[in-house]
C-alpha cells in the first residue's frame, strides 16, 4: 500500500488525508436562506466529550463570558481579556489544555474575518475511538479515482449543511469541513456540527485547537478568489459565523493521534456545539436544514453508494469551492486489531478532512462517515465506521449541551 496521509484539513505542512465533497447524486436541500464536557467514558471507556465554552457580545471580544468557561481559564491560569487579546497564540505545551473536560474556546469577536478564513491552510491530524465491526481486518481491492466535482450553487438551496470549519494551531490558521447535524433532544433546533477528531484535538502530541468556527455555506456562490475580492460579507458566510462552545472527540484520537493514519483513523471523529457570533437563532433554524446520523455501521455490500462532501484546499484545488464525490464503498483495514473503514475512490485534497459521507435511506439522506484519511496521490478517502462509541459521544453533546 501507498503511504497514507492524516486527515484532510488544509495546513502548512503536507496535505493529510483526504476529505470528501458533496455528492452528485444526492441533493441536500435546505428549506429557508439567510438568518438572522467533560462527559465520561461508558464501561469500555471508548469515548470522551469535551465541553465548556462561553458567551460573547459585541464589544470587539471583551464581552462577559460564562462563569464555567471564566473559572475553567482560571483554573489553567489565563486571563480571559489577555486570552482574547491574543494571549491564545501562546502554545506553550506545558500549558496547553489537553483533556477533554479542559476545552475552552472563548468568542474572540470578529477574528475569523473573509481574509483570514481564506489564508487557513490544512492540519496534519488523524483521530480514533472504538467499537470493531463485524467485518474487522478485511481490506477490499484499491477504489479506481472518482474526479471530485463542484456542488451546484448556490449551496445553501443544494447543501445547505455543509461548510468549513476554522480553527487556530500552533502553525497558524487551520481549516476543515464539517456538516450541520440534528439534535436528537433539540429537534428543528440543532447547533451540532460533525467534522474529523483532527480538526479539533491535535491528538497524543497536543491539545485542543482554539479559536474552532464554522461557516455553513462558505462562498455561497462558488467565486473564485479575484471575484470575491470587495464581496460582500453574506457572499463569503451567507449564515454568519457559529463558534464552538463545546467539542467531542474520542479518548482514542486523544491518546493516539498523530499526523498520519494508523491507530486514529478508525476514531477519527468530533461533534461540535455552535453558538452564532452574532443574534440568537439555532444553527439548524438558521440554514433550515440538517442531517440525521446512522450509527448501524451498514456492511458495504448493503450500500449502493456513498458521497463525500468537502472544500478541498491542497493543489489543485484552492479551498473556496465545494466538491463532492460519489462512489460504492469498499473496506480498509489499517490493522487486524483496529476496526474497519470505508473506503471511496475520490481525487479530494486537504482542507475536505471532517466532511461528511451521506448516503440515502428511503427518501432519506444520512451522515454515515466522515474523511479522515487518504494516499499520498489522492485517488481515494477513508473515514470511520460510527458505531456504539460514536454514538454515546452524540448522545452525550445532545443531552448535555444541546439546550445550552
Amino acid at each position: 500500500m501507498r503511504s497514507i496521509r492524516p486527515p484532510f484539513a488544509r495546513g502548512g505542512r503536507r496535505s493529510a488525508l483526504a476529505a470528501a465533497g458533496l455528492v452528485a447524486a444526492l441533493a441536500l436541500t435546505a428549506t429557508a436562506c439567510g438568518g438572522d464536557g467533560d462527559g465520561k467514558a461508558d464501561g469500555g471507556g471508548k469515548t470522551t466529550a469535551g465541553a465548556t465554552g462561553g458567551d460573547s457580545g459585541s464589544d470587539g471580544g471583551k464581552s462577559d463570558v460564562a462563569g464555567d468557561l471564566s473559572r475553567r481559564l482560571k483554573d489553567h491560569g489565563i486571563d480571559v481579556d489577555k486570552w482574547k487579546d491574543g494571549g491564545w497564540k501562546d502554545w506553550n505545551k506545558d500549558k496547553w489544555l489537553r483533556d477533554a473536560k479542559d476545552f475552552v474556546n472563548p468568542v474572540v469577536d470578529g477574528l475569523w474575518k473573509p481574509d483570514r478564513m481564506k489564508s487557513a491552510k490544512d492540519p496534519d491530524k488523524t483521530l480514533a475511538a472504538k467499537d470493531a465491526p463485524a467485518e474487522q481486518g478485511v481490506t477490499d481491492p484499491e477504489p479506481r479515482p472518482v474526479q471530485a466535482q463542484r456542488e451546484k450553487t448556490p449551496y445553501h438551496a443544494h447543501a445547505a449543511p455543509v461548510g468549513k470549519v476554522f480553527f487556530d494551531s500552533p502553525e497558524g490558521p487551520m481549516v476543515c469541513s464539517g456538516t450541520v447535524v440534528k439534535d436528537p433532544g433539540h429537534p428543528g433546533k440543532s447547533n451540532l456540527v460533525w467534522t474529523a477528531g483532527h480538526c479539533v484535538h491535535h491528538g497524543g502530541s497536543g491539545g485542543w485547537y482554539r479559536n474552532i468556527a464554522f461557516v455553513p455555506a462558505y462562498n455561497d456562490y462558488g467565486k473564485s478568489e479575484a471575484a470575491l475580492r470587495g464581496s460582500a460579507a453574506q457572499e463569503i458566510a451567507p449564515y454568519g459565523t457559529y463558534w464552538a462552545d463545546w467539542a467531542s472527540t474520542s479518548n482514542e484520537w486523544i491518546a493516539q493521534g498523530a499526523a498520519s493514519g494508523g491507530a486514529g483513523a478508525p476514531y477519527d471523529y468530533a461533534v461540535l456545539h455552535v453558538k452564532p457570533e452574532r443574534g440568537t437563532k439555532s444553527l439548524e433554524e438558521t440554514v433550515g436544514n440538517a442531517l440525521p446520523v446512522d450509527f448501524s455501521t451498514p456492511s458495504v455490500q448493503s450500500v449502493g453508494s456513498m458521497g463525500a462532501w468537502g472544500y478541498p484546499a491542497a493543489p489543485p484545488f484552492d479551498g473556496l469551492i465545494m466538491n463532492k464525490c460519489i462512489d460504492r464503498p469498499g473496506r480498509l483495514s489499517l490493522d487486524s486489531s483496529q476496526p474497519t473503514m470505508y473506503r471511496i475512490g475520490c481525487t479530494m485534497t486537504g482542507g475536505s478532512s471532517g466532511g461528511g459521507w451521506f448516503r440515502m435511506v428511503g427518501k432519506r439522506m444520512e451522515l454515515v462517515s466522515n474523511t479522515s484519511i487518504g494516499p499520498t496521490d489522492n485517488t481515494w478517502l477513508a473515514g470511520p465506521q460510527l458505531g456504539r462509541g460514536a454514538e454515546q459521544l452524540y448522545t452525550t453533546m445532545s443531552q448535555k449541551y444541546g439546550g445550552s
